[in-house]
């Protein structure tokens, strides 16, 4: 009974840790990143549709990507989503593929964008814990003796905690990516 309490709250917990590490993907460090697109759909013939369903996306050095759709149609509509996203980059269409330029950071927009992963890991870190008050609870719902009780909550601090140092290890690995010049 209580392993399916730490096996639900674990499943939280991880949850978490996805959700962060997609998260900060979304955040551009001045490297060119083709999952910086993710979260933008094209309406094609009427269903929206991720870009990198319709269109190879290639990176032909690190600070550029290359957009080539498969019907060269499509150009004008991959462009308008693009300006229409909150990306902060003006793609260049030169008729057979769209090319985004990725500026190098200013120090200044890298200490922005490193709060800005610091609040996004901040949330996984609320998330976590959320999960462990929630399997605190459960397991206190059991109605089991107090020592199984005190295990069973020892057993969920020690999973938060490893959770914990994941978010702090991501966000660190995530903060030298982003100060890298």
């Amino acid at each position: 009974m209580i392993q399916d309490v730490i096996k639900q709250t674990e499943a939280k917990m991880q949850k978490s840790i996805e959700a962060l590490k997609n998260n900060l993907t979304q955040i551009r460090t001045g490297r060119a990143n083709a999952s910086i697109l993710d979260g933008i759909n094209v309406d094609y013939y009427g269903v929206p549709t991720p870009i990198n369903q319709m269109a190879a996306i290639k990176t032909p050095d690190a600070h550029q990507l290359a957009i080539e759709p498969w019907d060269k149609s499509q150009l004008a509509v991959i462009e308008k989503a693009i300006n229409e996203s909150d990306l902060g980059i003006t793609p260049n269409n030169d008729g057979n593929a769209i090319r985004l330029p990725f500026p190098k950071l200013t120090e200044e927009s890298r200490r922005d964008l490193v709060k800005k992963c610091a609040q996004v890991a901040e949330e996984a870190r609320v998330s976590v814990r959320n999960a462990r008050r929630d399997g605190n609870n459960n397991v206190k719902e059991e109605g089991l003796s107090e020592d199984e009780e005190r295990r069973g909550q020892e057993e969920i601090q020690k999973l938060t905690d490893s959770y914990i140092k994941q978010v702090d290890e991501i966000f660190a690995k995530k903060e030298a990516e982003v100060m890298e010049i």
